[in-house]
C-alpha cells in the first residue's frame, strides 16, 4: 500500500471482526500449562505475561508505527524521553561514549547530560554536518544521535552523510523524528537504525495523552556489542529483544492500553495533518519574514533558508508545523506572546491548535546562557507550533499581537 492507503488501512487481527483495535485492560494473562509460560518468560514463545512488558492493545500501535516506518519492530514507552532513555541505555554502560547534535530538543540535552553521573561520556558536535560528526567518534563510541529537525534550532542533519560515518566505523545511528514524523521523512530509509518518536505530538495529533516508540530497522548487526553475546540468536532483532526484556522491563516505563489507544487515534489523518501544518507554517513564516517588528523567522521552508535545499531534498510533502521568531528582546518577546488570543501559551508541539512559548525561560530555564544559545534558545526567540486553524486568522492574531 501507498503510505496514506497504509495510514487508514493497516487492519488489525480480531476473531470478533473488530476494525477499531480492542482494549485489552488486563494486567497479565494466563497460560494453561506452565511449560508454555516458561518458554514465553526464556523468550522461546511469542506471548503475554504483563502488560508492563507487552500488551495486545498496545502491539497493534508497535506494529503499527513500525510499518509506516519501514521498520521491522518497535516498543510503545510511556514518553517521548521514555523512548529516549530505554534505546540508548540498552546500548550503554559505564566508560562507554555517544556522539549527539547539539541541535537537540532541552529533555534530551538534559537527559544526555546527566549520563556523566553514571560514568558515561556524551559528546556533542557544534554542527550537523557530517565532518562535524565524524571527528568526534572514538573507539568507545556507541552509536550517534540526531533528530530530523533541530527543536528549536530547525537545522537540519546530513542524515546520509552522517548514516555513511556511522556504517564506515560499524556503529548505529539513532534519529528522533517526532517533528517530522514519517509523512514527511523515513530516517531508515536513509540509513538510519533506530527511529524515535514522542507521539504525544503530531502521531497523537490532539494532545489527548502522552508516548513514545522506538522503531527498530532490523538493519544493524547488534551482536558486534559485547553486552549483546547472549542475544546473538535474535540476529539483527537483537535490539529489540534486548531492549524489551531489559531496559524496558527492568525500568517499568510502558504504556497503558488506554493511552496506546488515544495514539492511535491520531494515525488515519496523519498525512492530512501535517500537510495542513506546513502549509499554515510556510505561509505564516512568509508573513512575519516581511513584518517590520520581527527580527528573524527561521522556517526551512523559506527559500532564504540555510537548510532549504536539503529541506527540499529530504522532506516529502511539506516542511513540518514549527518556525521561530525572534522580536528583539525577552521583554518583547514576553509582549507578543502575551496579546496573542488565537495560540495557546504551553510546553508542547504537534497539537491541531496552535502554540507558542518561550523556550530560554521554560524548557531551557536551567541551563546556561551558553548552553541555551548553542542550543538556539535565545532571550529573544519565540518558538511557534502552527495548527490547522484558517490561516489568515493566525495571521491576522499575529499582526495585532506585534502592534
Amino acid at each position: 500500500m501507498n503510505f496514506e492507503t497504509k495510514l487508514v488501512n493497516l487492519k488489525i487481527k480480531d476473531q470478533y471482526g473488530a476494525t477499531n483495535t480492542p482494549v485489552y485492560l488486563s494486567n497479565s494473562f494466563a497460560y494453561e500449562d506452565a511449560e508454555e509460560l516458561e518458554k514465553v518468560f526464556k523468550n522461546r514463545a511469542l506471548g503475554y505475561v504483563y502488560s508492563r512488558v507487552s500488551n495486545p492493545t498496545i502491539k497493534a500501535l508497535e506494529d503499527k508505527l513500525a510499518s509506516l516506518e519501514g521498520g521491522k519492530q518497535s516498543i510503545l514507552a510511556a514518553s517521548g524521553m521514555a523512548a529516549i532513555s530505554t534505546a540508548t541505555l540498552t546500548l550503554l554502560e559505564a566508560g562507554d561514549e555517544f556522539v549527539a547534535t547539539s541541535s537537540l530538543f532541552g529533555g534530551t540535552y538534559n537527559l544526555f547530560k546527566n549520563y556523566q553521573k553514571y560514568g558515561i561520556t556524551p559528546r556533542f558536535s557544534q554542527g550537523v554536518e557530517r565532518d562535524d560528526i565524524a571527528k568526534l567518534i572514538t573507539n568507545k563510541t556507541k552509536f550517534v544521535f540526531l533528530e530530523t529537525l533541530g527543536n528549536p534550532k530547525l537545522d537540519i542533519p546530513d542524515i546520509k552523510g552522517i548514516a555513511e560515518v556511522c556504517q564506515k566505523n560499524n556503529i548505529p545511528l539513532i534519529v528522533d523524528s517526532t517533528m517530522t514524523t514519517p509523512a514527511l521523512i523515513k530516517p531508515l530509509e536513509l540509513g538510519a537504525n533506530i527511529v524515535i518518536h514522542s507521539t504525544s505530538k503530531y502521531i497523537n495529533g490532539t494532545a489527548n495523552s502522552i508516548g513514545g516508540v522506538i522503531i527498530d530497522g532490523g538493519n544493524f548487526d547488534w551482536t558486534i556489542f559485547a553486552n549483546f553475546s547472549e542475544y546473538k540468536r535474535f540476529g539483527k532483532l537483537a535490539f529489540t529483544v534486548k531492549a524489551r526484556g531489559e531496559t524496558f522491563k527492568d525500568f517499568g516505563p510502558s504504556s497503558s492500553p488506554l493511552t496506546s489507544l488515544l495514539n492511535e487515534l491520531g494515525i488515519p489523518t496523519l498525512a492530512l495533518r501535517m500537510e495542513k501544518h506546513s502549509n499554515n507554517a510556510l505561509e505564516l513564516a512568509n508573513f512575519l519574514l516581511e513584518h517590520p517588528k520581527v527580527k528573524e523567522v527561521n522556517y526551512p521552508g523559506l527559500e532564504s533558508n540555510k537548510y532549504n535545499e536539503r529541506a527540499k531534498n529530504l522532506l516529502e510533502n511539506g516542511f513540518g508545523g514549527m518556525l521561530t521568531l525572534r522580536v528583539g528582546s525577552k521583554d518583547k518577546a514576553f509582549k507578543v506572546i502575551n496579546n496573542l488570543e488565537y495560540f495557546y501559551n504551553l510546553a508542547n508541539i504537534g497539537d491541531v491548535k496552535s502554540l507558542v512559548i518561550h523556550p530560554a525561560s521554560t524548557i531551557y530555564a536551567k541551563n546556561t546562557v551558553k548552553e541555551r544559545e548553542a542550543l538556539g534558545a535565545y532571550d529573544d526567540l519565540i518558538r511557534v507550533s502552527v495548527g490547522i486553524e484558517d490561516i489568515e486568522d493566525l495571521k491576522a492574531d499575529f499582526a495585532q499581537a506585534l502592534k
